[in-house]
């Protein structure tokens, strides 16, 4: 059992990686804020939760486990706040690029 949930660690945990890469790609890549804004938020918070997903079969307990959720959660609604804010940033001085 502790060799399949090793497994599934490694696989969610590189697939999290893959995500964040293709997130920085995108905020090298892309030619305005908002589009930049909107890969690197999206492909962070998928990227986060697959790590997460990996590790919590990895934590020595249920409340461990529950602490990673949770920061989980905290990082998602951080990073759906300040994505906000900079878009407006954005939209209000006029810079698309």
């Amino acid at each position: 059992m502790s060799v399949l949930l090793d497994l599934v660690t490694i696989v969610m945990v590189s697939a999290g990686m893959v995500f964040f890469l293709a997130g920085t790609v995108g905020l090298l890549r892309f030619p305005d804020t908002l589009t930049r804004l909107h890969a690197l938020t999206k492909a962070d918070n998928i990227g986060l939760g697959l790590v997460v997903i990996g590790l919590v079969p990895q934590a020595g307990s249920l409340r461990d486990g529950l602490k990673l959720l949770c920061v989980w959660l905290l990082v998602l609604l951080a990073s759906a706040t300040v994505s906000q804010l900079v878009a407006q940033a954005a939209r209000r001085e006029g810079d698309s690029s």
